[in-house]
């Protein structure tokens, strides 16, 4: 079995899966892949959870591939969530919800992840409407997921 990738290695390969990507208000994707591991090294999360973070978005995007996470050098709990993480594309929120739920450790990430995509300083650059629906969306999964306003 190969040695396990660090820390450092896991945030190169997400920096470079996601090199040239912007997030809604158009800024550097990695700026949020950094902002939810810092949220889940801050909700206690370890090495494991923050690897997950850093990868959370890469499946659902299309950066990496499952046969990529298959392979990887990572550890079975930081597989099993960035798969929790990974939303099909007519996957309904509460089966999405259900997954996480179900996954340990699933929960913290995708808890510091809608922190993070909450954040009134991001959603204020976005246009009212667009502002408005992502709020409602973020609130509605942060129910689904019993996540309360210190979580």
């Amino acid at each position: 079995m190969p040695q396990e990738m660090s820390l450092a290695e896991v945030e190169a390969v997400a920096r470079t899966a996601h090199a040239g990507q912007t997030d809604k208000a158009g800024r550097p994707y990695a700026e949020h892949l950094s902002a939810v591991a810092e949220g889940v090294r801050a909700r206690g999360g370890g090495d494991e959870l923050v690897a997950a973070a850093w990868l959370h978005d890469a499946l659902e995007d299309g950066v990496l591939s499952e046969e990529w996470l298959d392979e990887a050098a990572l550890t079975q709990q930081t597989k099993d969530v960035v798969r929790a993480m990974t939303k099909g594309p007519d996957e309904e929120p509460s089966a999405y919800a259900g997954r996480i739920l179900a996954t340990p450790g699933a929960r913290l990430v995708k808890a510091a992840d809608l922190a993070h995509n909450a954040d009134p300083h991001r959603l204020a650059v976005l246009d009212e409407h667009t502002a408005r629906r992502l709020t409602e969306k973020y609130a509605a999964m942060r129910k689904r997921l019993g996540l309360g306003p210190d979580d």
